[in-house]
């Protein structure tokens, strides 16, 4: 079987390591002529919107999926009259728009931070006198990793706000006082089966993921399946799925879905007895779903910027790493760490280990 990746980052990467040992092939269109997947299968090098690309694509593979969500919801749309696509356009063009997102969890009953649709300055103005302050202002799409959004805690941010971020629609968010920041990661057949990874506790910094750590019998686990499983199912979804939520008076508020694998669901690789990246092919492939289980205690730790040096990061005990093939630069993620470990404990002092690692 051959899969047409969109996108030919380090996800596309990690799927084509989960994919290859299950028999299967990959392309991957990305316009990027350094794609760090392309090291593990076909490059074709066109922009997203590239109709003879994607045709060509569509011709050479057994169905098409993709590895983040800045691809637009039309090149999925076009490519689904051609060959089969998982997650759907719809998923996708849900999922990029935080206000088309936002109003689903509404609807599905799923608390959320009170939002507002921002489409001009005096949009803004009028959503910060309702909401209230602090708020966060985010752009609708194309935002990630701390990027095009702003924290407003005066009266003196608000001012010039929506042309700072580009006089592009927005989304205005309340200030979510929260006591911890989770994911839940899930996986869903074509025959609709689901299957649920434990919650992860993350922690991050200037926006970017620094620190997944797998929880233990979660007390919050099933009120988390159950909004998952809401919007699973009203998307008729196929694949994998992140879903962050804030630890808010002993319940859960949503902040977003990722269509897709995700950065805090990396742990799985080593942590859990199928990865969520070979999930994720086992589910758009219609083959039959792999457990989700964790195997010991999981952490994984993001390295942003450059990787320290390989010698040191596999010398300490029970690391793994995974390292991009990609550029050096500030505030990119170019590799990861995994922690597997037989006790919390062990897995604690292992955090610290790498920590002083990345900070040595």
């Amino acid at each position: 079987m051959k899969i047409g990746v969109i996108g030919g980052g380090q996800l596309g990467r990690m799927l084509a390591l989960a994919g290859t040992p299950l028999g299967m092939n990959f392309a991957f269109l990305d316009p990027a002529p350094d794609a760090c997947a392309a090291a593990l299968g076909e490059h074709l090098r066109a922009d997203y919107g590239d109709q003879d690309h994607l045709r060509q694509l569509a011709d050479e593979v057994d169905l098409v999926t993709f590895e983040f969500e800045s691809v637009p919801a039309e090149t999925v749309a076009f490519l689904s009259q051609f060959v089969p696509v998982y997650p759907s356009a719809e998923a996708l063009r849900i999922a990029r728009d935080r206000l088309f997102e936002k109003s689903m969890f509404r609807d599905l009953g799923i608390p959320t931070p009170a939002f507002a649709d921002i489409l001009s300055q005096q949009d803004l103005d009028a959503a910060v006198a309702s909401i209230g302050l602090p708020a966060v202002l985010k752009t609708r799409t194309l935002g990630y990793d701390g990027k095009g959004q702003k924290v407003l805690r005066s009266a003196e941010d608000v001012v010039g706000t929506f042309a700072e971020l580009g006089s592009v629609p927005c989304l205005l968010e309340g200030f979510v006082p929260f006591t911890g920041e989770v994911s839940l990661v899930a996986v869903r057949g074509r025959d609709g089966e689901t299957r649920f990874y434990p919650l992860v506790h993350n922690t991050h910094e200037s926006g970017i993921l620094r620190l997944s750590v797998a929880s233990e019998a979660h007390p919050l686990q099933a009120l988390a399946e159950d909004y998952v499983g809401r919007v699973l199912q009203k998307l008729d979804y196929v694949g994998v799925m992140a879903f962050e939520f804030f630890e808010v008076d002993g319940g859960l508020k949503a902040n977003e879905i990722a269509p897709r694998v995700h950065n805090s669901g990396h742990w799985t690789i080593e942590g859990a007895e199928c990865s969520q990246f070979e999930n994720h092919l086992r589910a758009i492939a219609g083959l039959p779903l792999g457990s989700t289980a964790k195997v010991g205690e999981s952490a994984m730790l993001n390295f942003i910027g450059e990787v320290p040096a390989v010698d040191k990061v596999v010398a300490i005990d029970d690391c793994h790493l995974h390292h991009y093939g990609k550029a050096f630069k500030a505030g990119r993620k170019v590799g990861h760490a995994t922690l597997r470990c037989a006790d919390m404990a062990t897995l604690e002092a292992r955090i610290a280990d790498v920590e002083a690692l990345i900070a040595g």
